[in-house]
C-alpha cells in the first residue's frame, strides 16, 4: 500500500511543470488576418477624410457626425414632439443615391417608394441606421462610408467597390402596424 501511495505521490510531483503556450497552427492565416485588418483601418481613415471633405464643400447643410461613423444633415425637420420610430414601426420612404461629388447614381424615381418595418426586415445597413433617426416628413442627407453601403462588393452595376455614398432620404408618414 505504501508503494502505491509513494508511486502516486511521485507521479503528481513529476507531472507538475510549466504550461507552455501553443503556437498558432497556421501562421499564414494570422498574417493574412492582421494585414486585412490594417488594410481596413487605412480604408476607413481614407473614407472618413473623403466624407469630411464632401461635407465641408456643401455650405448649405450643417453636417453632424454620428457614433457609427457617418455624417448627416437635415434639409427639413419635423416637430420635436413627434417621436422617433421604434422597433416594428412600419415606415414609408423614398431616397436617392449619389457619389460624394453629388452625381446621381440611382434617383428617387427609379428606386420608388419603400415600405420597411424598423429593425425587423433586411435592408441596407445605411438605410437602417438613417431611418432610426428620422421622423415622419423629414428630409435628410447622409454621407456613408462603404462598409455601411455596398462594401467591397459594390452593387455589380453602378456602385464600385469600397465606394462611400451620399443618400438623400425623405421619410414619409408612418404606416399602420
Amino acid at each position: 500500500m505504501r508503494i502505491i501511495g509513494l508511486f502516486v505521490f511521485l507521479i503528481c510531483l513529476l507531472s507538475c511543470k510549466q504550461i507552455e503556450p501553443r503556437e498558432p497552427l497556421n501562421q499564414k492565416k494570422t498574417i493574412f488576418l492582421n494585414s486585412s485588418a490594417l488594410r481596413n483601418k487605412q480604408l476607413l481613415i481614407q473614407q472618413e477624410r473623403l466624407l469630411m471633405e464632401s461635407a465641408s464643400k456643401d455650405s448649405l447643410l450643417n453636417f453632424e457626425k454620428s457614433e457609427a461613423g457617418y455624417l448627416f444633415a437635415y434639409k427639413q425637420r419635423a416637430s420635436l414632439e413627434i417621436p422617433y420610430p421604434k422597433k416594428g414601426d412600419k415606415v414609408r420612404f423614398q431616397y436617392q443615391i449619389e457619389d460624394l461629388q453629388k452625381n446621381i447614381i440611382y434617383d428617387k424615381k427609379n428606386l420608388g417608394f419603400v415600405n420597411y418595418a424598423i429593425d425587423e426586415e433586411e435592408i441596407l445597413p445605411a438605410l437602417r441606421k438613417a431611418l432610426r433617426i428620422m421622423k415622419p416628413n423629414e428630409v435628410a442627407v447622409f454621407l456613408f462610408p462603404s462598409y455601411l453601403c455596398y462594401s467591397y462588393q459594390g452593387d455589380g452595376d453602378k456602385i464600385g467597390i469600397n465606394q462611400p455614398l451620399r443618400f438623400t432620404i425623405e421619410r414619409l408618414q408612418t404606416l399602420n402596424k
